[in-house]
């Protein structure tokens, strides 16, 4: 039997201190059924609910690094455009403003607007004008076959109709246009889902850029220390070259923390043009870079994970949708020959647009003047081409009813493989981040202990040498930069892998984007400039399910 798995988020934040890192979990009322969390990883239980529905979440509270000796964030330049904004509020923006759902609700109009058009296939058009003919010479009697020579004038002032539709389309066209604007419909929530996804990974793209530059500036600060140091050193104990050593650490180090920065800049500037804000402004999240989200528990299996995003994908609907359209299309072809088509057609002028009028005529003048009214009506039914025609349609419906049964098939496989790749990037992620956390441990107390062993010295025989040699500080500060890189990165690749597998599982956006399970929205400058073409989203979540 299948189980319900209900997504909920719980936000953690790591405190960093001068040793290294140590999750901090968050606090939140206790809820039956959890194990007591474990250092370095967010639980999440208890997701036995409706499946569509989500359970009742707590607002986590994100633990600041306070601590004195801790690694703060990263701080933007006096030169940039600070733009603080939270998840919560990114993720709210997500819900309106990306241009991925204007586009897919621009489709949803045109498809209403065929919709319509389906649906009043039975009415008549009606013409209104006026008609005048002019005739000299010969005409053809057509009672005795005689020619007959004059002149003629006519004209006709007044209305008309035309009516000429198969049964068959006006039955069944609607139909098939319902379900095509249903799909559309769906494809509007498949647009705030992938929306949702693009924020989410460009927002942790900021937050690894910019942790992993606190990370390069703390270590050009030790960079520069040990440099200070080596160069206060005897040559006795340091020989020239080692200087050179440490400054050429301390120089790629410096590169490295430009880069990131550069990085930091670059990502900031996906997410504003994926929120359409200000694109010269430069994000700074509110939360710390190491923050970790739990939406799906790590430990939930593929099987059971499956079921759900096959019955939760609106790209399955959609495409379920169409399918069901080209059935009634393939039966709309079937039914043709045997269902009439209706013709009604005004007959009193010679382009048989004008029926009924004010009528005058006359040899040399308009002289002769009563009403006119001249109609025609039929029943028809076709056989194109002999019925081979209709033949050819059917076998043509026949096949677009197979590409979209194809194409279901082809989503249906998509699907359980994003489930399947997103679940074992969730449980790599997962695992990284705990190891991440002991190597970054481990690496500053590797460098701390080759420091201390760079002041110390001991005799050996006449000579006396240094405990550590600086070659040994300098490769223990290059392990700390890379620990940091590692850390920032698992940490990040964790809370996109999470969101990704939210996605692949067909949750509906707005159960986080219009939720408080992320923590409260704020305000934030939306503004843009004004070379740019303004936003004329409507207010997010409106449509809100909750």
């Amino acid at each position: 039997m299948r189980r319900n798995i209900v997504p909920t988020a719980v936000m953690v934040g790591v405190l960093a201190f001068q040793t290294g890192p140590r999750l901090a979990p968050a606090q939140g009322p206790p809820q039956p059924a959890l194990s007591p969390p474990t250092e370095g990883e967010a639980r999440v239980r208890g997701m036995r609910q409706a499946e569509r529905q989500p359970v009742s979440r707590t607002t986590p509270v994100p633990t600041e690094p306070r601590d004195r000796n801790g690694l703060g964030p990263a701080k933007p330049d006096e030169a940039d455009r600070p733009l603080p904004i939270n998840l919560a509020t990114a993720l709210r923006l997500a819900d309106a403003r990306p241009l991925i759902i204007e586009a897919a609700r621009a489709a949803v109009e045109t498809e209403f607007g065929l919709y319509q058009q389906a649906r009043v296939l039975w009415l008549p058009s009606i013409n209104l004008g006026v008609d005048y003919q002019r005739h000299d010479g010969g005409q053809q009697n057509v009672l005795t076959g005689q020619t007959i020579l004059g002149s003629r004038n006519q004209f006709l002032a007044g209305g008309g109709a035309q009516a000429v539709f198969a049964l068959t389309d006006a039955i069944y066209a609607p139909l098939a246009e319902r379900q095509l604007l249903q799909a559309r419909n769906s494809d509007i929530q498949t647009a705030k889902n992938d929306a949702l996804l693009s924020v989410a990974v460009a927002y942790f793209d900021v937050q690894q850029s910019r942790g992993i530059l606190a990370g390069a500036q703390d270590s050009v600060v030790k960079a520069r220390d040990l440099a200070r140091r080596v160069g206060s050193l005897g040559r006795g104990l340091a020989p020239a070259i080692e200087v050179e050593r440490v400054r050429a650490a301390l120089t790629d180090l410096e590169q490295q923390a430009a880069s990131f920065r550069q990085d930091w800049r670059f990502s900031s500037a996906a997410l504003t043009r994926v929120l359409r804000l200000d694109p010269a402004a430069l994000v700074i999240p509110l939360e710390p870079p190491h923050l970790q989200v739990t939406l799906i528990s790590p430990k939930e299996t593929v099987d059971a994970l499956i079921p759900v995003s096959l019955t939760n994908r609106p790209e399955l609907t959609s495409q379920q949708a169409v399918v069901q359209a080209t059935l009634t299309r393939l039966r709309q072809e079937r039914m043709r020959p045997l269902i009439p088509s209706l013709i009604l057609q005004s007959n009193a002028a010679p382009d048989e647009l004008l029926g009924a009028g004010a009528f005058g005529t006359g040899i040399k003048s308009l002289n002769h003047w009563s009403g006119r009214s001249d109609w025609d009506a039929q029943m028809v039914w076709q056989f194109k081409n002999l019925g081979f025609g209709n033949r050819g349609l059917v076998t043509q419906r026949r096949g677009e009813q197979r590409q979209a049964l194809v194409e279901l098939f082809r989503v249906q496989d998509l699907v359980a493989s994003e489930v399947t790749q997103a679940h074992a990037q969730v449980e790599a992620a997962a695992v990284r981040v705990g190891r991440a956390e002991a190597g970054l441990k481990a690496a500053v107390a590797s460098y701390e202990g080759n420091l201390k062993g760079l002041s110390e010295t001991v005799r050996a025989g006449e000579l006396l040498q240094l405990v550590n040699r600086p070659q040994e500080v300098v490769a223990a500060l290059q392990q700390v930069q890379q620990a940091y890189i590692n850390y920032y990165t698992s940490s990040n690749d964790y809370n996109r892998a999470q969101f990704r597998l939210f996605r692949a599982l067909g949750y509906a956006a707005q159960s986080l984007a219009c939720g408080d399970s992320l923590g409260p929205v704020m305000p934030v400058d939306s503004s843009r400039p004004p070379q740019m073409a303004p936003v004329h989203a409507p207010e997010p979540c409106q449509d809100c399910p909750h």
